[in-house]
């Protein structure tokens, strides 16, 4: 889980590819505009040839039932593109009931043999969306993500692309996030004074 550009989506490719097993990853996206066509070339450029592939923008129960297995790592990218889909549906694409959608998603993890990997945004962070759809997703995510913690699942929190958090609990989670940004806002404090000293190496 992390912040848009926060390194997300590679450290599960890189953890996928350490895990040793036969790698499928699972996305979710739809091609709506250049950009998404972009990002998408893009994440697809840097998997290996090997891997497999399946899309499943709206059938995601289906796609972890029929593809986990116990010799297999899936990675799923993402859940944040796929629950807005099935909230707020693109042109020409039918409607989905996202409360049972979510349901049978969690209940597809919590069955799936093999290793499964799931990227996801952070997204309620920071104001209050003011429109009604976007709020509803927000909350929607927020929801599903507390609901894989409590069904066990340990997780990553990243932070750039270097830092990371692992926790196993809502609260362990926060917590650990609140002390990260302490220490980043100290250390830039510290580099705005000694920047301001005239310093040649500013902490940072």
């Amino acid at each position: 889980i992390g912040g848009a550009r926060s390194g997300k989506s590679a450290l599960a490719e890189r953890r996928a590819a350490e895990s040793g097993l036969r790698v499928v990853y699972v996305a979710t996206a739809l091609v709506q505009d250049a950009e998404m066509e972009r990002r998408i070339a893009h994440h697809r450029a840097r998997r290996p040839a090997d891997w497999g592939l399946v899309e499943a923008p709206l059938q995601l129960a289906a796609a972890l039932r029929a593809h986990a297995a116990r010799d297999t790592c899936l990675v799923v990218d993402c859940l944040t593109l796929w629950l807005s889909q099935l909230i707020c549906p693109p042109a020409g694409v039918a409607a989905v009931d996202a409360g049972r959608a979510t349901a049978l998603t969690l209940q597809a993890l919590r069955s799936a043999p093999g290793y499964v990997i799931v990227v996801s945004n952070e997204i309620g962070l920071g104001v209050v969306p003011t429109d009604a759809v976007t709020r509803r997703v927000v909350d929607a995510l927020g929801r599903l993500h507390q609901d894989l913690i409590r069904a066990g699942w340990p997780v990553t929190a990243s932070i750039g692309s270097v830092t990371t958090i692992e926790a196993t609990s809502t609260e362990s989670l926060l917590r650990q996030a609140d002390h990260v940004l302490y220490e980043v806002k100290k250390s830039g404090k510290a580099a705005v004074r000694s920047a301001e000293a005239g310093d040649a190496h500013p902490v940072t």
